[in-house]
């Protein structure tokens, strides 16, 4: 009998003795794993699918693993946790802003990582698939409605009759923005609302994202733009007129 996919966690690390201490942390909580050494490896597993997160070491010997991440976040929105040596706070950064859900600086304790990895797959339901077929499920036609509609079902944002392709961190900010439309969220509440790990993750990822989520509304509509920056405070929806 196939293990459930919620429970089917991909390794991509090359030190052979740090897999085995995470490999060794994660069966003891239940979870089942597939160890690659190599980036390339790695993506191949992923390509086949079955698998609910991704534990990714930044430095791969054939490839770095932010631009791993990077070609994976074309197709796929699987949770993904980076191992890296580096603590400086930039590639901090980077890691969490090409869309990762978490960063673990070596050393590390692996039930810790353990830890963390239940606390995201608790909170993120990603469907398992393969690479090439992420993008394939069509989405509900879209309604005349003006403005914002959140199908909660399906997971997606409508505006202006469109739907919105969104990574999940963007569908998360813009549904609380769009469910208190009057209300002023600070940086520190949207983090605490919308990231897996809120407390290891940076309040600049928000800029980030709000520029994202701009960016595909005014793709939708230019002359528009409903998200409010509050100088000093954080970030709010436009009331509609």
């Amino acid at each position: 009998m196939p293990e459930p996919i919620q429970r089917c966690i991909l390794i991509v690390e090359d030190e052979q003795a740090i897999a085995d201490t995470l490999i060794y942390a994660l069966r003891t909580e239940g979870f089942v794993t597939e160890h690659c050494l190599l980036g390339r490896d790695g993506l191949a597993a992923l390509g086949r699918g079955g698998f609910a997160l991704l534990i990714l070491d930044v430095g791969l010997p054939d490839m770095n693993g932010f631009d791993l991440c990077r070609e994976i976040r074309r197709e796929s929105e699987i949770p993904v946790i980076f191992l890296t040596a580096r603590s400086a706070e930039i590639d901090r950064i980077v890691g969490l802003e090409i869309g990762a859900d978490d960063y673990v600086v070596k050393p590390f304790s692996p039930r810790e990582v353990a830890a963390r990895v239940r606390t995201i797959l608790r909170r993120v339901h990603v469907p398992s698939v393969a690479l090439s077929d992420a993008k394939s499920d069509q989405a509900p036609a879209p309604t005349s409605d003006p403005g914002f509609r959140i199908d909660d079902d399906a997971q997606c944002i409508y505006f202006q009759g469109q739907v919105l392709a969104l990574t999940r961190y963007e569908y998360l900010l813009l549904k609380t923005l769009i469910e208190a439309p009057r209300r002023i969220f600070s940086r520190e509440q949207l983090m605490q609302r919308v990231w897996v790990a809120p407390d290891h993750s940076l309040e600049r990822t928000v800029d980030t994202h709000i520029k994202t989520l701009r960016a595909k509304l005014k793709a939708v509509d230019p002359a528009s733009d409903p998200i409010v920056t509050h100088r000093g405070i954080g970030y709010g929806l436009r009331g509609r007129r």
